[in-house]
C-alpha cells in the first residue's frame, strides 16, 4: 500500500504540474460538460435522434449503465470510503479550489463516463469511439485538477465497466428467469394432469 500511495502522489503532482495551461482549460471544459451527466445525456439524445432503433438501444444501455455506476460510486463507494481529496499544496493551479468536499474515492465522473461508453460500444461501436475521447479527457482532468488520485479514477473506471457489463447481461438473465417462471407452472400442471 505504501508503494500505491507513493505512486498516487507522484502521478497526481505530475499531472497537475506538467499538463500545459491550454490543455488544462480544454480538460476543464470537457469536465464541465460532463458535470451532472449533461454530456452523456446529450450524446444519448443525439443517438436517439440519429441512430434509429440501434441508436435508441445504445442510448438506453448507456444511460442505464451510467445510472448504475453513479449509484455505486456516489451512493455507496463514497459513503463507505471516506478518503480526503489530494492535498491542495500538491496542485499548483487555481482549479483545485473548485473541487467538491465529498470523498475522493471513487471518481463518480469517471465511473459515469466509462459506464456510458462501454455500454454503447457493443451496440454502436462508432458512437462509442466518439464517446471514448471525452471519456479519456474526463478521467485525465479528474487527476489534473486535483479532484482525485489516479487510484480513484481507476476504481471509477472499474465500476463503470461493471455497470456496462451488468446492463448488457441483466436483460438476458431476466428473460431466462421469466421463461423459467412460466415453464415451472406448466410443468406442474402437466404433472398434475398425468397423475390424475
Amino acid at each position: 500500500m505504501a508503494n500505491v500511495r507513493t505512486a498516487d502522489r507522484h502521478l497526481t503532482q505530475q499531472a497537475a504540474s506538467r499538463i500545459p495551461q491550454r490543455v488544462g482549460r480544454l480538460l476543464s471544459g470537457v469536465e464541465e460538460a460532463a458535470e451532472s451527466s449533461k454530456l452523456w445525456c446529450g450524446a444519448a439524445a443525439v443517438m436517439t435522434a440519429c441512430g434509429g432503433r440501434r441508436g435508441r438501444g445504445a442510448a438506453i444501455a448507456g444511460l442505464t449503465a451510467l445510472a448504475f455506476a453513479q449509484l455505486v460510486s456516489n451512493g455507496v463507494g463514497k459513503q463507505l470510503v471516506d478518503r480526503p481529496r489530494p492535498p491542495k499544496e500538491w496542485i499548483d493551479h487555481d482549479e483545485v479550489e473548485d473541487r467538491p468536499d465529498s470523498s475522493s474515492f471513487p471518481s463518480g465522473h469517471t465511473a459515469a463516463a466509462v459506464a456510458f461508453t462501454a455500454a454503447v460500444a457493443p451496440l454502436w461501436p462508432l458512437a462509442a469511439a466518439a464517446c471514448a475521447v471525452p471519456t479519456a479527457l474526463v478521467a485525465l482532468e479528474r487527476v489534473q485538477s486535483g479532484a482525485h488520485y489516479p487510484t480513484d479514477v481507476a476504481a471509477g473506471a472499474l465500476i463503470g465497466l461493471a455497470g456496462a457489463r451488468l446492463t448488457r447481461h441483466v436483460p438476458h438473465l431476466l428473460r431466462h428467469v421469466l421463461q423459467r417462471s412460466r415453464t415451472v407452472p406448466q410443468l406442474r400442471h402437466s404433472a398434475a394432469r398425468s397423475y390424475f
